[in-house]
């Protein structure tokens, strides 16, 4: 359950329902990237909006393997990188990448069905859209990215890798960030016992 004011944070089977309802819908392959942006790199809605082709892609339209995120992308104008390792996500990008060959590469990476750019708030209304569609209650734009966060501390990774990773000048933040999942903390105290 999401604390109050904040956005939810999905289970794996409400991302699978995400990712069905995405699949279904138009512009497919589009939709599928918008998500694996927001849920694996953690991205928010206005960096995502901000993306170009040449951003994300290479002279021959493949895949870069990381993207520099610049300052006036990001909250804060604090300039960082998202890496383009993870194989469900590269795939993802490279589909919705193959789809945009030949584009103009100073063009934005995602276009609304009218072939303009997203705004920030568009990007935010079409994840709320999508949230809805899949029958996903309390999940906004920024659901993705308390996933992407709080999935990462609870596979072990440091907080202050993922502080990096998100983009927080400060751990504090990220900790904010983090779900507390009841079942993790079972398992957590289970293994207080010497």
């Amino acid at each position: 359950m999401a604390r109050e004011g904040k956005a939810k944070v999905l289970s794996e089977s409400e991302f699978k329902r995400l990712l069905i309802v995405a699949k279904a819908g138009k512009m497919s392959t589009r939709n599928i990237a918008l998500i694996y942006c927001s849920f694996g790199l953690g991205l928010r809605a206005k960096e995502i909006a901000s993306l170009t082709i040449e951003d994300i892609a290479d002279s021959n339209y493949q895949l870069l393997d990381e993207v520099c995120l610049k300052r006036a992308m990001t909250k804060g104008e604090k300039q960082r990188y998202a890496y383009l390792v993870n194989k469900k996500v590269r795939d993802a990008l490279q589909a919705h990448l193959n789809d945009l060959a030949g584009v103009d590469k100073k063009k934005p990476f995602f276009q609304t069905q009218r072939k303009s750019r997203f705004t920030p708030n568009t990007m935010q209304k079409w994840f709320k859209a999508l949230f809805n569609k899949a029958g996903v209650v309390g999940a906004s734009s920024h659901s993705g990215r308390r996933t992407f966060i709080t999935r990462l501390i609870e596979q072990g990774v440091d907080i202050k890798a993922v502080s990096r990773l998100a983009g927080h000048s400060n751990i504090v933040t990220t900790a904010i960030y983090v779900e507390d999942n009841p079942d993790r903390l079972r398992r957590l105290a289970n293994l207080a016992i010497l």
